[in-house]
């Protein structure tokens, strides 16, 4: 890498808990777990109370601490997304929590120790139980709502800055969803390895944007092509699509000779945080794949060199295991030195899940919601952490320039 980066029962909301297990063992130790009985909207989100998952052989039991919110989840719970569980299902993508409980054949970890995981599922849960090979130590001291948020959202742009884009200092690129949990974390990587930055984002997310280091464009009231040729000329080195579809060709048009699309998301198969064909709609996983390999192949066949690469975390971790543990220690070396700094949108207890989606859902979200454990550290705001170097930019007044390019009258929601 360049000099870069160092059968459960429907309960109203607010939920009651439920039960799924009978009383025949009134000692077991119980939890509390999200679970997706139909897919929908957020009002499938049911809370239920069973008894707590015992580790089997090769197993840890994790008492969860935190536990991430992404479009991710929010497709699942649609059921369009590719790697959506059968139903009944617990939704999460990643976690950090305390080791619990060891399965038979566990050792070199004890409980007590903090892990963190991308179990892609099941997350959002008080314990969980996961092979002792998914498992990453972190350092102590880190918070665990920062922590959670590097797992998936760093390590994606970690990973399509080094080892998707390539990209070197002096590079130009273009984000979207630029002040979103991904695109805000491409932002902070992407400063520290020299890059020139401009982000399509709305009206409440051009101040994080441009304290990032990024320019913002408004995306609603202005055509991003169109302002990346004013701004830049020839076009960006590389444009970061996590919309997917028909968009990924249009973030092409934004490229210069030679450059690339890296698309690692299908979040255009959504409108405001619903399925984008309606309730009623169809709900096909694998369509926007295929998709992705049309604009694959069109970018080798039609003029200009302007490639789309794809780029999907689960598969990378699937196939380079080693590679995703080694990035995610790196990150939580960066955190720990204060390098980085997640923006943390919202603290939330468990039971508030649906609310998370309800919020992640309707847009304007700065950073990433969180799900906590301790209710006591819940609906935080994402600047009033730890001093860090967002705080610091935010003492920084842009140039004329970092303000909102293709500025207008702003629309609302999204990042």
């Amino acid at each position: 890498m360049k000099r870069s980066l160092p059968a459960p029962v429907k309960v109203p909301y607010p939920a009651s808990v439920v039960s799924f297990t009978s009383s025949a063992v009134p000692w077991a130790m119980r939890h509390t777990r999200i679970v997706v009985t139909h897919y929908g909207g957020p009002e499938e989100l049911r809370v239920v109370e069973e008894e707590c998952p015992e580790p089997k052989a090769g197993e840890v039991r994790v008492r969860v601490q935190a536990a991430g919110v992404s479009l991710p989840d929010i497709m699942m719970r649609e059921g369009i997304h590719p790697e959506t569980p059968r139903l009944p299902f617990t939704p999460g993508w990643d976690l950090v929590g305390v080791v619990d409980r060891t399965g038979p054949g566990v050792s070199g970890i004890e409980p007590g120790r903090v892990v963190a995981a991308l179990p892609i599922s099941g997350a959002y849960a008080e314990f969980v139980c996961l092979p002792q090979r998914e498992l990453v130590p972190v350092p102590p001291g880190l918070d665990a709502a920062e922590a959670v948020s590097l797992i998936l959202n760093y390590v994606t742009a970690y990973q399509m800055l080094g080892r998707s884009a390539k990209v070197g200092p002096g590079r130009r690129v273009l984000i979207h969803g630029a002040a979103g949990g991904v695109g805000t974390a491409l932002l902070q990587l992407g400063r520290m390895a020299g890059l020139e930055m401009y982000g399509t984002c709305s009206w409440q997310g051009a101040p994080a944007v441009s304290r990032l280091g990024g320019i913002p464009i408004d995306y609603r009231n202005s055509d991003f092509v169109d302002e990346i040729h004013r701004l830049t000329g020839e076009g960006v080195d590389v444009v970061f699509d996590g919309i997917g579809g028909a968009h990924i060709w249009r973030s092409r048009k934004a490229l210069r000779p030679g450059g690339r699309v890296v698309a690692y998301g299908l979040t255009g198969s959504l409108r405001g945080g619903r399925l984008a064909s309606g309730p009623s709609g169809d709900r096909h996983r694998f369509r926007e794949i295929a998709v992705f390999g049309m604009y694959i192949a069109g970018g080798w066949l039609y003029p200009g060199r302007k490639r789309v690469v794809p780029y999907s975390i689960q598969w990378l971790k699937r196939l380079k295991p080693e590679s995703f543990r080694q990035d995610l220690l790196v990150l939580f070396d960066l955190l720990r030195q204060e390098r980085i700094e997640p923006l943390i949108a919202r603290r939330l207890p468990l039971v508030g899940a649906r609310q998370a989606h309800e919020l992640l859902g309707k847009g304007g979200v700065i950073g990433k919601i969180v799900l906590v454990a301790d209710a006591r550290g819940s609906d935080q705001s994402a600047c009033i952490g730890r001093p860090g170097i967002f705080r610091r930019a935010m003492s920084i007044s842009g140039t004329p320039e970092r303000r909102m390019a293709g500025a207008g009258r702003y629309g609302r929601s999204q990042p």
